[in-house]
């Protein structure tokens, strides 16, 4: 059965990629991506597809190259006959387009599953979405897995006397609580009003963090903009240590200045998007072996619930 399987990657999650396929026990596929002199590109897989269970895997960073090749190398997998196609979004990008904030605005998450749908894949595989309804916007099966399952227990060998799990918005509640309830320890909310996207006007804290080790927990740290100021609010108000936790390390714009001029000690992510530059606050952790579990389970039709800590 292992030889009906093949594993690809879209240039933008090479690296995570690699290490999915050799925690799986396979090498990638070969796939190469010509390139006209417009900027144009085409996918070109260079073995066989017929009959097989294609996985191919890419996170839909910015910029929209990505999201377009990864639609390319899917309909391109279609069309070579794949008996099954399973799209894998280690980052599902515009996941925080889930709604109409204000009128006239698209529902981006809703059209970008849209189009990996049409495209023709048949299953889709990502990890800590912005907002979990999200997976209502597919018509096919979604396999949402959750980087608490890594995240946890390297909490746990922390040994933090006195932790508290911090959400960074009233939004990341849920997330911040299903650490909490694991690590049976107390929550605070971090109120935040903001102008614009990006730019925070206010924030609040809602609970005690006096002489507390606090972690704050969420999906995706962009800007920093956010944490920073969460984290200095907190150290004024008496907190002990201060960590953040996010799975998708965006990281743009003034994003690593923000970062290191802040109270944050430690900042915790997962190779679901490759870092563009070392930082000594930011520690690595890999979730292929993660993903490289549910690819063995699906392709082996068993439960993957096994692989949820929610």
């Amino acid at each position: 059965m292992q030889n009906k399987i093949k594993i690809f990657s879209g240039r933008a999650s090479i690296n995570i990629a690699g290490k999915i396929a050799k925690s799986y026990g396979c090498e990638l596929g070969k796939v190469v991506i010509n390139n006209f002199s417009d900027g144009e590109f085409q996918p070109s897989y260079e073995e066989t597809l017929r009959g097989k269970k294609v996985f191919i895997i890419q996170s839909t960073l910015p910029p929209a190259e990505s999201l377009l090749e990864f639609l390319l190398m899917i309909d391109a997998a279609k069309r070579a006959s794949a008996k099954e196609i399973i799209a894998i979004l280690p980052y599902f990008g515009f996941a925080r387009q889930d709604r109409k904030d204000k009128p006239r605005v698209p529902i981006g998450a809703k059209l970008i599953a849209n189009l990996i749908t049409s495209a023709g894949a048949s299953r889709i595989m990502t990890m800590d979405l912005h907002a979990d309804q999200i997976q209502g916007f597919f018509k096919i099966p979604v396999d949402h897995l959750f980087a608490s399952t890594i995240f946890i227990p390297y909490i746990k060998t922390l040994k933090l006397k006195n932790l508290v799990i911090a959400s960074p918005d009233i939004g990341g509640s849920k997330r911040a609580n299903v650490y909490a309830k694991h690590l049976n320890c107390e929550m605070v909310i971090c109120y935040k009003q903001r102008k614009k996207a990006n730019v925070i006007e206010k924030i609040k804290i809602i609970g005690d963090i006096r002489n507390k080790d606090v972690v704050i927990v969420d999906d995706m740290i962009d800007t920093a903009g956010t944490m920073a100021k969460a984290s200095d609010l907190m150290k004024k108000n008496g907190a002990n240590s201060i960590r953040a936790i996010c799975t998708h390390p965006i990281l743009s714009g003034n994003a690593y200045k923000n970062l290191e001029k802040s109270c944050i000690e430690e900042l915790v992510v997962t190779d679901s998007l490759p870092i563009s530059k070392e930082n000594k606050k930011i520690k690595v952790l890999s979730v292929a072996k993660l993903f490289a579990d549910t690819i063995r389970n699906i392709n082996l039709d068993k439960s993957i619930s096994s692989q949820f800590i929610n």
